[in-house]
């Protein structure tokens, strides 16, 4: 397994997001994940986008963080916030959620953010049993999708 940074907008990425976006339509009946994301919002130092590849240089898993700091949308100064955490469905329960989880965490550390911050939703029960397994716990509800009764958020000092 390789992990490589992209761009958000890179083609591997777009693929991979609409992947997941379509999960989360077949969980939610929603259409996908509604949060506004930007290409540029991803660019180091103010966040970074990951991509891991497996042997036949298949793009398999994905994750990133942004840059977010205290606004009307709940988020505190330093917050770094994860954002499309993803495995395809046929390399899931090997562990690469965990590594791109692990890089994203340092590399937000080294940035100088002090905490990670995320929202996923209680029709996702596989993303808490990661989070809260890594460290991750319940927090007040931040984001887009605050006042959604699904939303759940949760936080890890870094």
């Amino acid at each position: 397994m390789n992990i490589r940074r992209v761009p958000f907008d890179h083609p591997d990425a777009v693929k991979l997001n609409d992947q997941v976006q379509a999960e989360y339509h077949v969980r939610y009946g929603d259409g996908g994940d509604a949060t506004h994301l930007d290409p540029a919002m991803f660019e180091p130092p103010a966040g970074l986008y990951l991509i891991v590849y497996d042997e036949q240089d298949r793009p398999v898993a994905t994750g990133g963080w942004r840059t977010q700091d205290e606004n009307d949308e709940g988020y505190r100064n330093g917050d770094a916030e994860l954002k499309r955490m993803f495995v395809i469905e046929e390399m899931r329960g090997r562990g690469l959620a965990r590594r791109i989880l692990a890089a994203l965490e340092e590399d937000a550390r080294v940035a100088g953010r002090t905490r990670m911050v995320l929202e996923t939703g209680s029709k996702q029960p596989e993303a808490v049993a990661l989070y809260t397994s890594s460290g991750y716990e319940p927090c007040v509800k931040f984001g887009y999708y605050r006042f959604h009764e699904l939303s759940l958020c949760f936080a890890k000092p870094l």
